[in-house]
Protein backbone atom coordinates (compact mmCIF):
# COMPACT_ATOMS: atom_id res chain seq x y z
CA UNK A 1 0.00 0.00 0.00
CA UNK A 2 1.38 3.32 -0.93
CA UNK A 3 2.21 6.16 1.32
CA UNK A 4 -1.37 8.29 0.24
CA UNK A 5 -3.56 5.73 0.83
CA UNK A 6 -1.98 5.05 4.41
CA UNK A 7 -2.37 8.44 5.16
CA UNK A 8 -6.14 8.43 4.13
CA UNK A 9 -6.51 5.38 6.49
CA UNK A 10 -4.97 7.85 9.15
CA UNK A 11 -6.94 10.90 7.94
CA UNK A 12 -10.20 8.56 8.21
CA UNK A 13 -8.90 7.04 11.95
CA UNK A 14 -8.68 10.96 13.33
CA UNK A 15 -12.04 11.94 11.94
CA UNK A 16 -13.43 9.31 13.76
CA UNK A 17 -11.83 9.90 17.11
CA UNK A 18 -12.75 13.71 17.28
CA UNK A 19 -16.38 12.98 16.38
CA UNK A 20 -16.77 10.03 18.80
CA UNK A 21 -14.91 12.54 21.30
CA UNK A 22 -17.79 15.19 20.44
CA UNK A 23 -15.01 17.56 19.30
CA UNK A 24 -16.60 18.12 15.58
CA UNK A 25 -19.90 19.23 16.84
CA UNK A 26 -19.21 22.79 16.15
CA UNK A 27 -17.22 22.98 13.30
CA UNK A 28 -18.17 22.10 9.61
CA UNK A 29 -15.10 19.77 7.45
CA UNK A 30 -14.08 21.52 3.90
CA UNK A 31 -11.15 21.59 1.46
CA UNK A 32 -10.02 18.99 -0.69
CA UNK A 33 -9.39 16.35 1.92
CA UNK A 34 -13.31 16.66 2.24
CA UNK A 35 -14.03 16.39 -1.42
CA UNK A 36 -11.57 13.50 -1.33
CA UNK A 37 -12.89 11.54 1.66
CA UNK A 38 -17.05 12.62 1.33
CA UNK A 39 -17.07 12.87 -2.57
CA UNK A 40 -14.53 10.68 -4.02
CA UNK A 41 -12.41 12.86 -5.61
CA UNK A 42 -9.62 12.13 -8.36
CA UNK A 43 -6.95 13.15 -6.01
CA UNK A 44 -5.25 12.56 -3.20
CA UNK A 45 -5.07 15.42 -0.18
CA UNK A 46 -3.55 15.76 2.86
CA UNK A 47 -4.69 17.96 5.49
CA UNK A 48 -7.67 18.06 7.28
CA UNK A 49 -9.61 21.67 6.81
CA UNK A 50 -12.40 22.78 9.58
CA UNK A 51 -14.85 26.17 9.61
CA UNK A 52 -16.67 27.43 12.30
CA UNK A 53 -20.01 27.58 12.14
CA UNK A 54 -20.95 28.30 16.38
CA UNK A 55 -19.50 30.65 18.88
CA UNK A 56 -16.83 29.27 20.64
CA UNK A 57 -13.78 30.87 21.72
CA UNK A 58 -11.07 29.63 19.30
CA UNK A 59 -8.53 29.48 22.55
CA UNK A 60 -11.66 26.80 23.95
CA UNK A 61 -11.00 24.86 20.86
CA UNK A 62 -7.48 24.70 21.47
CA UNK A 63 -7.37 23.63 24.91
CA UNK A 64 -9.93 21.00 23.78
CA UNK A 65 -8.20 19.49 20.49
CA UNK A 66 -4.92 19.84 22.16
CA UNK A 67 -6.01 18.22 25.40
CA UNK A 68 -7.31 15.03 23.22
CA UNK A 69 -4.36 14.94 20.74
CA UNK A 70 -2.01 14.75 23.09
CA UNK A 71 -3.74 11.27 24.88
CA UNK A 72 -3.75 9.95 21.24
CA UNK A 73 -1.21 11.26 18.91
CA UNK A 74 2.63 12.66 18.85
CA UNK A 75 1.54 16.17 18.68
CA UNK A 76 4.67 17.88 16.57
CA UNK A 77 2.63 21.35 16.54
CA UNK A 78 0.23 23.32 17.93
CA UNK A 79 -0.74 27.16 17.89
CA UNK A 80 -3.23 29.46 17.22
CA UNK A 81 -2.30 31.70 14.29
CA UNK A 82 -3.80 34.87 13.00
CA UNK A 83 -6.16 33.06 11.04
CA UNK A 84 -6.21 29.46 12.05
CA UNK A 85 -6.09 27.11 14.97
CA UNK A 86 -3.31 24.98 13.56
CA UNK A 87 -2.73 21.19 15.09
CA UNK A 88 -0.14 19.11 13.24
CA UNK A 89 0.38 15.16 14.90
CA UNK A 90 2.00 11.94 13.61
CA UNK A 91 1.51 8.60 14.34
CA UNK A 92 3.94 5.62 14.69
CA UNK A 93 1.56 3.15 12.65
CA UNK A 94 1.58 6.11 9.27
CA UNK A 95 4.47 7.55 7.45
CA UNK A 96 3.23 10.55 7.13
CA UNK A 97 2.37 13.76 9.59
CA UNK A 98 -1.61 14.91 9.31
CA UNK A 99 -2.20 18.73 9.38
CA UNK A 100 -5.60 20.14 11.26
CA UNK A 101 -6.60 23.32 10.65
CA UNK A 102 -9.70 25.47 11.77
CA UNK A 103 -10.61 28.66 10.58
CA UNK A 104 -11.15 31.16 13.03
CA UNK A 105 -13.83 33.43 11.32
CA UNK A 106 -16.68 32.51 11.62
CA UNK A 107 -18.71 32.45 8.23
CA UNK A 108 -22.36 32.05 7.21
CA UNK A 109 -22.06 28.93 4.91
CA UNK A 110 -23.63 25.92 3.24
CA UNK A 111 -23.22 22.99 4.71
CA UNK A 112 -25.06 19.25 5.26
CA UNK A 113 -24.53 15.93 6.49
CA UNK A 114 -22.12 13.65 5.02
CA UNK A 115 -20.44 10.49 5.38
CA UNK A 116 -16.30 10.44 5.37
CA UNK A 117 -14.93 7.06 3.76
CA UNK A 118 -12.53 5.45 2.34
CA UNK A 119 -12.10 2.32 -0.53
CA UNK A 120 -8.69 1.43 2.15
CA UNK A 121 -11.05 1.69 5.40
CA UNK A 122 -13.57 -0.18 7.11
CA UNK A 123 -14.78 3.16 9.05
CA UNK A 124 -17.03 5.35 8.16
CA UNK A 125 -17.69 8.85 9.92
CA UNK A 126 -21.12 11.09 9.73
CA UNK A 127 -20.34 14.92 9.91
CA UNK A 128 -21.24 18.41 8.81
CA UNK A 129 -19.70 18.81 5.57
CA UNK A 130 -19.49 22.05 3.04
CA UNK A 131 -21.83 21.77 0.39
CA UNK A 132 -20.25 21.34 -3.29
CA UNK A 133 -21.75 24.50 -4.19
CA UNK A 134 -20.12 25.80 -1.32
CA UNK A 135 -16.64 24.15 -2.05
CA UNK A 136 -17.02 25.51 -5.59
CA UNK A 137 -17.36 29.10 -4.32
CA UNK A 138 -14.03 28.53 -1.50
CA UNK A 139 -12.41 26.79 -4.41
CA UNK A 140 -12.66 30.02 -6.55
CA UNK A 141 -11.79 32.01 -3.91
CA UNK A 142 -8.53 29.82 -3.10
CA UNK A 143 -7.38 29.81 -6.94
CA UNK A 144 -7.67 34.12 -6.99
CA UNK A 145 -6.15 34.29 -3.68
CA UNK A 146 -2.88 32.24 -4.06
CA UNK A 147 -1.36 29.99 -7.24
CA UNK A 148 -1.91 26.66 -5.92
CA UNK A 149 -2.47 23.85 -8.71
CA UNK A 150 -4.23 21.48 -6.93
CA UNK A 151 -7.23 24.05 -6.78
CA UNK A 152 -7.57 24.18 -11.01
CA UNK A 153 -7.56 20.28 -10.35
CA UNK A 154 -10.75 20.38 -8.04
CA UNK A 155 -12.46 23.23 -9.56
CA UNK A 156 -12.33 20.91 -12.76
CA UNK A 157 -14.01 18.08 -10.64
CA UNK A 158 -16.72 19.97 -9.30
CA UNK A 159 -17.46 21.05 -12.98
CA UNK A 160 -17.78 17.46 -13.74
CA UNK A 161 -20.12 16.61 -10.83
CA UNK A 162 -22.41 19.46 -12.76
CA UNK A 163 -21.91 22.34 -9.80
CA UNK A 164 -22.01 25.47 -12.12
CA UNK A 165 -19.62 28.42 -12.08
CA UNK A 166 -20.82 31.11 -9.71
CA UNK A 167 -21.10 34.97 -11.16
CA UNK A 168 -18.10 36.10 -11.54
CA UNK A 169 -17.04 39.30 -12.73
CA UNK A 170 -15.16 40.13 -16.15
CA UNK A 171 -11.83 40.83 -14.28
CA UNK A 172 -12.42 37.10 -12.03
CA UNK A 173 -12.96 35.26 -14.79
CA UNK A 174 -9.60 37.05 -16.90
CA UNK A 175 -7.57 36.75 -13.69
CA UNK A 176 -8.63 32.66 -13.24
CA UNK A 177 -8.12 32.00 -17.05
CA UNK A 178 -4.43 33.72 -16.95
CA UNK A 179 -3.58 31.78 -13.47
CA UNK A 180 -4.47 28.51 -15.15
CA UNK A 181 -2.54 29.34 -18.06
CA UNK A 182 0.39 30.08 -16.02
CA UNK A 183 0.96 26.56 -14.84
CA UNK A 184 3.83 24.71 -16.30
CA UNK A 185 4.06 21.61 -17.02
CA UNK A 186 6.26 20.85 -14.28
CA UNK A 187 3.43 21.71 -11.97
CA UNK A 188 1.37 19.31 -13.89
CA UNK A 189 3.82 16.52 -14.11
CA UNK A 190 5.03 16.66 -10.57
CA UNK A 191 3.43 18.77 -8.02
CA UNK A 192 -0.06 18.07 -9.06
CA UNK A 193 0.76 13.98 -10.96
CA UNK A 194 2.09 14.01 -7.57
CA UNK A 195 -1.07 13.62 -6.22
CA UNK A 196 -2.90 11.58 -9.06
CA UNK A 197 -3.09 7.79 -10.18
CA UNK A 198 -0.98 6.89 -13.23
CA UNK A 199 -3.66 7.32 -15.45
CA UNK A 200 -5.26 10.77 -14.30
CA UNK A 201 -1.74 11.89 -14.01
CA UNK A 202 -0.73 11.21 -17.91
CA UNK A 203 -4.16 13.13 -18.77
CA UNK A 204 -3.43 16.32 -16.98
CA UNK A 205 0.03 16.19 -17.95
CA UNK A 206 -1.36 16.10 -21.55
CA UNK A 207 -4.46 18.30 -21.00
CA UNK A 208 -3.68 20.84 -18.61
CA UNK A 209 -6.90 22.34 -17.59
CA UNK A 210 -8.59 22.73 -20.90
CA UNK A 211 -12.29 21.17 -19.17
CA UNK A 212 -11.64 24.20 -16.73
CA UNK A 213 -10.73 26.91 -18.87
CA UNK A 214 -13.32 26.47 -22.20
CA UNK A 215 -16.07 26.52 -18.87
CA UNK A 216 -14.53 30.14 -17.81
CA UNK A 217 -13.94 31.30 -21.46
CA UNK A 218 -17.39 30.45 -22.60
CA UNK A 219 -19.24 32.91 -20.21
CA UNK A 220 -18.49 34.88 -23.22
CA UNK A 221 -16.37 37.64 -20.53
CA UNK A 222 -12.94 37.28 -21.49
CA UNK A 223 -11.29 38.30 -24.62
Amino acid sequence: MDIFKRHEIFEIEVLEKLQSQRLLGSLVFGGGSMLRLCHELDRYSVDLDFWRIKEIPPIELYEKFQQFLLNEYNVTDAQIKHCTVLFEIRSADFPLRLKIEIRKEIKNCDFEEKIAFSKFSTKQVLLKALTLNQSMKNKIAALLDRNEIRDGFDLEFLLRRGISLPDLSQNDVIKLINKIKGFKAKDFKVTLGSLLASDMRQYYVKNHFSFLTQKLEALGRYD
